[in-house]
């Protein structure tokens, strides 16, 4: 790869992520994720490195980097097999968040311990009945005093029991217009009216998935994130960094079952030529790791974008990077399946969970159909139906 595309430095960053995560990989995973445990231990020593905060500011303890160096490191863990799905969460979206828009505070209080892994937060923005549509989200915060006053419910809510905290999306009454806007708030993991319950999920991850309820959850003026009036503009501060994180944690994992397929290929031998030799099952495999490469190069455009403050251009990019991304990622897991047959859906090859997780990125944070939609409306310029 040209460093055109790529710094010496961040292929470097690339080298010794790809270290780590080959001393742990997917069976530690997996191992963790059975037991119903946490992977501590790879967080542990990707905090220690720098890796987890290497997108936060270096005045707070952080890297000094940005989404680009952020997601060099998800996708690298993800190619050795062990993603850590809280980077998503914890470091982009609520530590860009309160990097960008939150008091000198509440930057002084957390994000500190989200560079060093000490502490982590989720984040709350779907809901039940909301879905894709944020405009629908009916979780309210109402003033009490000086107090905020929080009740509502949030569906699909990763990591909420390890989680310090929660970066709350509800939705304020503005004084002028009397209508909803959204702002963020931190709510405390035992805040009292902040109840959760976990979602029982087909896919076997060490991260669960909880709903929920906010009922009453009284909370200090301080712990709204930034501007009451910027809401906004801090959500998409969060959204895009999510969509480019998800998509490194695609391309991992389609670059993880790829590269078990083309080992398989290379060895596994029926007749007298190892089987990737057969353009049939050598062209599928060329074909995803074509998808895998343009999916990466848009996720880098994305993540440039962002970092440089395009906000505007980073949106697209994101939403695009997160289709393309999710797309190429079904489609490598699927033919890694394929090539290895009957042996792609035994738990030693490790490759059969696959097919259910490559679905997450097509689905979270948000449809594809959903981006099909803000193409079609932001780039395109065509008509909306809704």
């Amino acid at each position: 790869m040209s460093s055109v595309i790529e710094s010496q430095e961040h292929k470097a960053l690339r080298t010794a992520v790809a270290a780590l995560g080959q001393k742990y990989g997917r069976e530690y995973l997996a191992r963790v994720a059975r037991a119903g445990g946490h992977p501590d231990e790879l967080w542990a020593d990707a905090a220690q490195l720098g890796y987890l905060g290497v997108n936060l500011p270096e005045e707070y303890g952080g890297g000094g980097g940005g989404i680009t160096e952020l997601s060099i490191v998800l996708e690298e863990l993800g190619a050795a097999g062990c993603p850590l799905l809280m980077m998503v969460v914890s470091p982009a979206i609520c530590g860009t968040v309160i990097a960008r828009f939150g008091t000198e505070a509440q930057k002084r209080a957390w994000l500190p311990g989200l560079a060093d892994g000490s502490r982590t937060m989720a984040f709350g923005i779907t809901e039940p009945d909301a879905g894709s549509n944020s405009h629908r989200i009916t979780t309210t915060a109402r003033r009490d005093g000086d107090d905020w006053i929080l009740t509502g419910r949030k569906v699909f809510i990763s990591g909420v029991d390890i989680a310090d905290a929660t970066l709350i999306v509800g939705r304020t009454e503005d004084a002028r217009s009397g209508r909803l806007k959204p702002c963020l708030f931190i709510v405390p993991r035992d805040a009292p009216g902040f109840s959760r319950t976990v979602i029982d999920m087909e896919l076997q991850a060490a991260e669960k998935q909880f709903e929920l309820v906010l009922d009453e959850v009284r909370l200090p003026a301080e712990a709204l994130v930034g501007d009451e009036d910027a809401g906004l503009l801090q959500l998409f501060a969060g959204l895009n960094p999510e969509r480019i994180m998800t998509a490194a944690f695609a391309i991992g994992m389609g670059r993880y079952a790829l590269a078990k397929a083309v080992d398989y290929a290379k060895t596994r031998q029926v007749w007298k030529d190892p089987i990737g030799a057969h353009q049939a099952i050598a062209h599928p495999l060329a074909a995803a790791h074509v998808e895998l490469e343009l999916a990466g190069l848009m996720m880098r455009k994305a993540a440039l974008l962002y970092d440089s403050g395009d906000d505007m251009g980073a949106g697209e990019a994101a939403n695009m990077a997160k289709y393309a991304a999710g797309e190429a990622c079904v489609r490598a897991v699927d033919q890694s399946v394929h090539t290895l047959g009957g042996n792609g859906l035994t738990r030693e090859y490790g490759l059969a969970s696959l097919i259910t997780a490559s679905r997450v990125a097509r689905i979270a944070p948000v449809s594809r159909e959903m981006i099909l939609n803000f193409i079609s409306h932001q780039t395109l310029g065509l008509p909306k139906s809704y």
